[in-house]
């Protein structure tokens, strides 16, 4: 995996129908992501539920910013989820 490549978890069974039953839509509702995705883990199949962990640089600046430097305590992590077709 790069450095740069968001984090992709596959969820098992029981994750997959929590996450279901909480946003309250079907697997085939899901947004897709194709079989031949070279960021997928080893051993995926179609209609596996993959979990994506985006990294967000936050927009906030700290004092010293005015140096060039960013803080990175503002970083936000977004949550993506994909079904495999």
């Amino acid at each position: 995996m790069h450095i740069l490549q968001p984090k992709h978890t596959k969820l098992n069974q029981q994750e997959t129908e929590k996450l279901l039953d909480k946003m309250n839509i079907s697997r085939a509702q899901l947004p897709k992501i194709l079989s031949s995705d070279t960021a997928l883990p080893e051993g995926c199949v179609v209609s596996d539920v993959i979990k994506i962990e985006r990294r967000e640089k936050s927009q906030i600046f700290t004092a010293s910013s005015s140096k060039g430097s960013q803080s990175k305590e503002g970083d936000k992590i977004n949550v993506y989820y994909r079904v495999v077709v």
